[in-house]
């Protein structure tokens, strides 16, 4: 397997991640070899993170993502937090910067062993999330799903975290909505032109969320942190909670800070789980019994 790279496979809260290392090499993992990974239980995944050398000597490292259905990804928090838990045991140091399509990140390791990632500045203007139409106010958008006169979800609030995030508000229970047949019709609404990640969110406390979401391009996941910089910034915007939240996800909770300068800090832990080689190509790969 000479054309094989290193891969580890870790988990951010329980969003699956295979970092693949691709420093040294041209070319990408294809779309294809991102798919049949995907396909094998053994491998399945909600994001790859595959790290390429850094094109200027502004950043560390570029990150391409790509989703289980092979599509690319702008960001990914998790996912982030994964590369950085293994940079950090392979180099020695603690903060790095990354550049990716959604723009340069840039994250830490503390020393309780979590993982602070700056995520950026929110965008809640209607063309820059993007949305297909204009919207005065995005806070509370017209966007419902359910019959017209009782709807199931209604009048999410919709910023980008560097990708598109559609946040629906609820009073009741997040596990009592079918979000497995209510996410795949709301990604593809004609209002989102780039698809969206929805998420469904019900406040328990004045700085306490919680939520599930349908990623763009993954499916249902036990974490996307992504939305949850992107709801801890909407319910800011709406009065359910300060600057500053905890984000409960199905694999357990994030530490957000949306902070004076309008950047938004992430913190949560990372989990390594066993490594690999891979081809980028094809897909094909092996186990390996150490880290690599």
């Amino acid at each position: 397997m000479n054309t094989c790279v290193a891969f580890a496979r870790m988990n951010g809260l329980g969003n699956e991640i295979l970092v693949v290392d691709m420093r040294g090499r041209d070319g990408s993992v294809a779309p294809a070899a991102a798919r049949a990974l995907a396909a094998d239980p053994a491998t399945r995944f909600d994001q790859i993170m595959a790290v390429h050398d850094a094109r200027s000597d502004e950043s560390d490292y570029r990150i391409e993502i790509l989703n289980s259905d092979g599509s690319e990804a702008e960001a990914c928090g998790n996912g982030t937090r994964c590369v950085v838990q293994a940079l950090a045991a392979e180099t020695g140091r603690k903060s790095f910067s990354f550049d990716t399509r959604a723009g340069r990140v840039s994250a830490l390791e503390l020393e309780d062993g979590r993982i602070s990632v700056d995520m950026g500045i929110p965008a809640f203007r209607w063309d820059q999330i993007p949305l297909s139409e204009e919207f005065a106010d995005t806070r509370a958008i017209e966007l419902q799903a359910g019959p017209i006169d009782a709807p199931i979800l209604h009048s999410p609030s919709v910023v980008s975290m560097g990708n598109p995030h559609a946040i629906f508000w609820v009073d009741k229970d997040i596990w009592d909505y079918d979000l497995a047949r209510l996410g795949p019709m709301l990604e593809q609404h004609p209002i989102f032109p780039n698809r969206a990640n929805i998420t469904i969110a019900r406040p328990r406390d004045a700085n306490t969320i919680e939520i599930r979401t349908w990623e763009r391009g993954a499916g249902l996941t036990r974490a996307c942190g992504s939305a949850a910089c992107a709801v801890a910034v909407s319910a800011a915007r709406t009065g359910r909670a300060g600057r500053s939240s905890t984000i409960i996800v199905p694999g357990g909770p994030l530490a957000l800070e949306w902070r004076d300068d309008d950047h938004v800090i992430m913190t949560g832990p990372a989990e390594w789980e066993w490594a690999g080689r891979l081809d980028p190509s094809s897909g094909d790969w092996q186990r390996l019994e150490e880290p690599v």
